[in-house]
């Protein structure tokens, strides 16, 4: 394979189709979006996206197969009968080159089917603490796609800094084809898994797509985060309680190399 290329699994036609990007990144909070939205609405797949920018890997299946990674394309309709593409993946390119060429190929992609809308979803960084009521902010290609957003409460003009890979590379190409385009974002205190992030953007997601889904399995890893998260918290309270007014001897030195 030399180039990034997309394999048809299926051919549709889409109904002036908005797509939602949420592919890995910060507190994998654009992948359980969007992942959570396709498993929810029982979304079809119709497409899939190779190319040589992404890792040598290949992914070992239940059955005893295995495929090379991937992002994939998945199709469903809301309850106005719009058409909603999700795209997911394994990975995002790993080099600036990879970047541009599988994130443009991807815009493309989408202005073949009129596509008027693109979202992408990512985590935005709020420092190593948990984040108990996160924000969703945003950034968009135009202002009458910021007005538009602010009424499902995404705030605008708070979010500062670079976003990096397909949430940031995406709307930036979107603009380039004339396709209104945003990057929503959910306040993540850099955990590796954010359920309480994703939970947020969902919340807005539901509103904005029009759709209706079921949060339970999110509530669930967002409480299984929390418990473990607080049992930490407990463990290193012990920990400082434990050592406060000892001196050091040698069975608990320690040293940093």
């Amino acid at each position: 394979m030399r180039k990034t290329t997309i394999f048809y699994n299926k051919k549709l036609k889409l109904k002036d189709p908005i797509m939602v990007v949420g592919l890995p990144g910060i507190g994998s909070v654009g992948s359980m979006v969007a992942e959570h939205i396709k498993n929810e609405m029982k979304a079809e797949k119709f497409a899939s996206l190779y190319s040589p920018y992404f890792p040598h890997q290949a992914i070992m299946q239940r059955n005893g197969g295995l495929r090379l990674v991937n992002n994939r394309f998945y199709h469903f309709k809301n309850k106005e009968g719009r058409s909603i593409v999700l795209l997911v993946g394994d990975t995002q390119a790993g080099t600036p080159r990879g970047q541009y060429d599988v994130n443009e190929k991807i815009v493309r992609f989408m202005k073949k089917f009129n596509s008027k809308y693109i979202y992408t979803i990512g985590g935005y960084s709020a420092g190593p603490q948990y984040v108990q009521n996160p924000r969703v902010f945003g950034v968009a290609t135009n202002k009458k796609t910021i007005n538009e957003l602010k009424k499902f409460g995404i705030i605008f003009g708070h979010a500062s800094g670079s976003i990096w890979g397909s949430a940031g590379v995406i709307p930036a190409f979107s603009k380039l084809h004339d396709i209104n385009s945003a990057c929503i974002m959910g306040e993540t205190g850099l955990l590796e898994i954010d359920a309480n992030a994703a939970k947020a953007v969902l919340k807005v997601m539901m509103k904005l797509l029009s759709i209706d889904i079921n949060l339970e399995n999110i509530d669930k890893i967002k409480k299984e985060t929390e418990k473990i998260l607080k049992n930490l918290q407990e463990e290193q309270a012990r920990a400082m309680s434990g050592e406060a007014g000892q001196a050091p001897s040698k069975e608990n030195m320690t040293y940093i190399r």
